[in-house]
Protein backbone atom coordinates (compact mmCIF):
# COMPACT_ATOMS: atom_id res chain seq x y z
CA UNK A 1 0.00 0.00 0.00
CA UNK A 2 2.92 2.28 0.66
CA UNK A 3 4.47 2.11 -2.46
CA UNK A 4 1.02 2.77 -4.32
CA UNK A 5 1.02 5.60 -2.47
CA UNK A 6 4.38 6.91 -3.70
CA UNK A 7 3.76 5.53 -7.08
CA UNK A 8 0.51 7.08 -7.88
CA UNK A 9 1.22 10.89 -7.85
CA UNK A 10 3.82 10.10 -9.94
CA UNK A 11 1.82 8.36 -12.90
CA UNK A 12 -0.90 10.76 -12.44
CA UNK A 13 1.44 13.79 -12.97
CA UNK A 14 2.97 12.14 -15.76
CA UNK A 15 -0.64 10.89 -17.24
CA UNK A 16 -1.33 15.06 -16.54
CA UNK A 17 1.41 16.45 -18.81
CA UNK A 18 2.00 13.46 -21.68
CA UNK A 19 0.60 15.49 -24.25
CA UNK A 20 2.66 18.53 -23.77
CA UNK A 21 6.29 16.15 -24.39
CA UNK A 22 7.46 16.54 -27.88
CA UNK A 23 8.26 13.39 -29.12
CA UNK A 24 11.33 14.32 -30.20
CA UNK A 25 12.47 13.99 -26.30
CA UNK A 26 12.56 10.57 -26.99
CA UNK A 27 14.23 10.21 -30.73
CA UNK A 28 15.41 7.61 -31.65
CA UNK A 29 19.77 7.30 -31.93
CA UNK A 30 21.89 4.84 -34.06
CA UNK A 31 23.84 3.27 -31.70
CA UNK A 32 26.43 2.31 -33.94
CA UNK A 33 29.04 6.13 -33.51
CA UNK A 34 27.81 6.59 -30.36
CA UNK A 35 30.29 7.11 -27.48
CA UNK A 36 30.85 4.58 -24.41
CA UNK A 37 29.72 6.99 -22.08
CA UNK A 38 26.74 8.11 -23.73
CA UNK A 39 22.95 7.61 -22.95
CA UNK A 40 20.40 7.87 -25.24
CA UNK A 41 17.44 9.48 -25.77
CA UNK A 42 15.45 5.82 -26.33
CA UNK A 43 16.92 4.42 -23.27
CA UNK A 44 14.37 6.44 -21.13
CA UNK A 45 11.79 3.85 -18.83
CA UNK A 46 8.16 5.18 -18.85
CA UNK A 47 7.98 8.08 -16.84
CA UNK A 48 11.50 9.52 -17.59
CA UNK A 49 13.39 11.52 -19.78
CA UNK A 50 17.12 11.70 -21.15
CA UNK A 51 18.70 14.81 -20.68
CA UNK A 52 20.14 14.72 -24.06
CA UNK A 53 22.89 16.65 -25.86
CA UNK A 54 21.25 15.35 -29.06
CA UNK A 55 17.95 17.45 -28.11
CA UNK A 56 17.28 21.00 -26.61
CA UNK A 57 16.96 18.99 -22.89
CA UNK A 58 20.67 19.76 -23.32
CA UNK A 59 20.71 22.86 -22.25
CA UNK A 60 20.34 21.41 -18.66
CA UNK A 61 23.39 20.13 -18.78
CA UNK A 62 26.42 21.79 -17.12
CA UNK A 63 28.53 22.15 -20.17
CA UNK A 64 25.70 23.69 -21.94
CA UNK A 65 26.25 27.46 -23.25
CA UNK A 66 23.81 29.02 -20.55
CA UNK A 67 25.29 33.18 -18.57
CA UNK A 68 24.30 33.60 -15.67
CA UNK A 69 25.59 35.78 -13.10
CA UNK A 70 26.39 34.67 -9.31
CA UNK A 71 27.97 36.49 -6.08
CA UNK A 72 28.54 39.18 -8.66
CA UNK A 73 30.30 37.51 -11.40
CA UNK A 74 29.36 36.78 -14.63
CA UNK A 75 30.20 32.50 -15.90
CA UNK A 76 29.65 31.39 -19.42
CA UNK A 77 28.49 28.00 -18.00
CA UNK A 78 28.01 26.13 -14.56
CA UNK A 79 30.87 24.03 -16.37
CA UNK A 80 32.73 27.29 -16.36
CA UNK A 81 32.46 27.82 -13.16
CA UNK A 82 33.21 24.20 -11.89
CA UNK A 83 36.24 23.97 -13.39
CA UNK A 84 37.37 27.77 -12.81
CA UNK A 85 37.94 26.89 -9.06
CA UNK A 86 40.77 24.73 -10.28
CA UNK A 87 42.36 27.44 -11.41
CA UNK A 88 44.67 30.04 -9.17
CA UNK A 89 42.75 33.16 -7.85
CA UNK A 90 44.19 36.30 -8.78
CA UNK A 91 42.18 38.15 -6.29
CA UNK A 92 43.78 35.96 -3.47
CA UNK A 93 47.49 37.03 -3.10
CA UNK A 94 48.42 33.86 -0.75
CA UNK A 95 46.48 31.35 -2.96
CA UNK A 96 49.87 28.66 -3.78
CA UNK A 97 48.62 27.79 -7.32
CA UNK A 98 50.17 31.33 -8.17
CA UNK A 99 53.66 29.50 -8.35
CA UNK A 100 52.50 26.76 -11.14
CA UNK A 101 52.17 27.45 -14.70
CA UNK A 102 48.31 26.71 -16.16
CA UNK A 103 46.99 26.75 -19.56
CA UNK A 104 44.62 29.19 -19.16
CA UNK A 105 43.54 32.17 -16.08
CA UNK A 106 41.01 31.87 -13.81
CA UNK A 107 38.60 34.63 -15.82
CA UNK A 108 39.10 32.82 -18.63
CA UNK A 109 37.79 29.53 -17.73
CA UNK A 110 35.02 31.21 -15.83
CA UNK A 111 33.55 32.36 -19.41
CA UNK A 112 33.71 28.35 -20.94
CA UNK A 113 31.28 26.23 -22.08
CA UNK A 114 30.53 22.74 -23.56
CA UNK A 115 33.36 20.58 -24.02
CA UNK A 116 36.44 24.18 -23.87
CA UNK A 117 35.47 24.01 -20.24
CA UNK A 118 35.65 20.14 -19.92
CA UNK A 119 39.12 20.25 -21.30
CA UNK A 120 40.41 23.35 -19.49
CA UNK A 121 39.35 21.17 -15.69
CA UNK A 122 41.08 18.48 -17.19
CA UNK A 123 44.22 20.08 -17.69
CA UNK A 124 44.09 21.93 -14.35
CA UNK A 125 43.21 18.19 -12.81
CA UNK A 126 46.85 17.06 -13.95
CA UNK A 127 48.44 19.99 -13.00
CA UNK A 128 46.72 19.94 -9.30
CA UNK A 129 47.48 16.09 -9.37
CA UNK A 130 51.33 16.64 -9.96
CA UNK A 131 51.31 19.18 -7.45
CA UNK A 132 49.51 17.62 -4.98
CA UNK A 133 46.77 19.79 -4.84
CA UNK A 134 43.74 18.14 -4.11
CA UNK A 135 41.53 20.62 -3.52
CA UNK A 136 39.45 24.06 -5.01
CA UNK A 137 38.35 27.80 -3.97
CA UNK A 138 35.94 30.15 -4.37
CA UNK A 139 36.06 33.57 -3.21
CA UNK A 140 39.31 32.41 -0.92
CA UNK A 141 37.44 29.43 0.21
CA UNK A 142 39.65 26.10 0.44
CA UNK A 143 37.90 23.36 -0.02
CA UNK A 144 37.73 19.31 -1.01
CA UNK A 145 34.96 18.87 -3.30
CA UNK A 146 35.06 14.75 -3.04
CA UNK A 147 35.89 14.41 0.35
CA UNK A 148 32.21 13.17 1.41
CA UNK A 149 32.21 15.88 4.11
CA UNK A 150 32.01 19.39 4.08
CA UNK A 151 33.55 19.84 1.19
CA UNK A 152 31.69 18.31 -0.69
CA UNK A 153 28.75 19.94 1.32
CA UNK A 154 29.88 23.42 0.10
CA UNK A 155 30.53 22.32 -3.48
CA UNK A 156 26.86 21.22 -3.49
CA UNK A 157 25.51 23.98 -2.15
CA UNK A 158 27.31 26.25 -4.53
CA UNK A 159 26.45 24.04 -7.50
CA UNK A 160 23.21 24.38 -6.75
CA UNK A 161 22.76 28.06 -6.36
CA UNK A 162 24.48 28.40 -9.58
CA UNK A 163 21.68 26.04 -11.64
CA UNK A 164 18.94 28.07 -9.53
CA UNK A 165 20.69 31.73 -11.41
CA UNK A 166 21.39 29.27 -14.67
CA UNK A 167 17.19 29.08 -14.43
CA UNK A 168 16.45 32.05 -12.69
CA UNK A 169 18.34 34.17 -15.07
CA UNK A 170 17.20 32.44 -18.29
CA UNK A 171 13.69 32.57 -19.32
CA UNK A 172 13.51 30.07 -22.44
CA UNK A 173 15.51 27.58 -19.91
CA UNK A 174 12.94 28.35 -16.97
CA UNK A 175 10.32 26.96 -19.34
CA UNK A 176 11.68 23.85 -20.50
CA UNK A 177 12.18 22.68 -17.14
CA UNK A 178 8.78 23.48 -16.29
CA UNK A 179 7.64 21.53 -19.72
CA UNK A 180 9.28 18.41 -18.13
CA UNK A 181 6.94 18.42 -15.51
CA UNK A 182 6.06 15.11 -14.80
CA UNK A 183 9.00 13.49 -15.78
CA UNK A 184 12.14 11.92 -14.18
CA UNK A 185 14.80 13.63 -15.21
CA UNK A 186 17.67 11.66 -16.26
CA UNK A 187 21.55 12.38 -17.10
CA UNK A 188 22.56 11.23 -20.66
CA UNK A 189 25.90 9.51 -19.27
CA UNK A 190 26.49 6.91 -16.86
CA UNK A 191 27.64 7.91 -13.18
CA UNK A 192 29.77 6.36 -10.43
CA UNK A 193 26.65 5.64 -8.00
CA UNK A 194 28.91 6.98 -5.20
CA UNK A 195 29.59 10.46 -7.08
CA UNK A 196 29.12 13.49 -5.01
CA UNK A 197 25.44 15.02 -4.82
CA UNK A 198 26.53 17.59 -6.87
CA UNK A 199 26.98 15.39 -9.95
CA UNK A 200 23.84 14.88 -9.52
CA UNK A 201 22.75 18.12 -11.88
CA UNK A 202 19.92 16.31 -13.12
CA UNK A 203 18.23 15.74 -9.32
CA UNK A 204 18.85 19.73 -8.55
CA UNK A 205 17.11 20.58 -11.69
CA UNK A 206 14.02 18.21 -10.14
CA UNK A 207 14.22 19.80 -7.02
CA UNK A 208 14.56 23.43 -8.91
CA UNK A 209 11.52 22.88 -10.53
CA UNK A 210 9.53 21.20 -7.65
CA UNK A 211 10.32 23.15 -5.31
CA UNK A 212 11.83 26.70 -6.70
CA UNK A 213 9.67 27.49 -9.34
CA UNK A 214 6.07 28.32 -9.67
CA UNK A 215 3.25 26.10 -10.58
CA UNK A 216 2.71 27.44 -13.93
CA UNK A 217 4.64 28.59 -16.50
CA UNK A 218 4.83 32.56 -17.15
Amino acid sequence: MRFLLKIFPLLFSFSLYANQYPSEWWQEVPRDGAPGWEILPQDAAKGEVILSKRTELGIFSNLAASPFELDGEMYGSVEGLWQMMKYPDLTDPKDPRHNIVYPHSRDEVKLMAMWESKTAGNEANQINHDNGIDWITYKHHKFNYVDGADGSEFHYKLIKRALIAKVEQNPKIKALLIQTRGLVLKPDHFQNANSPASFKYYEIMMDIRDHYLPFQAE
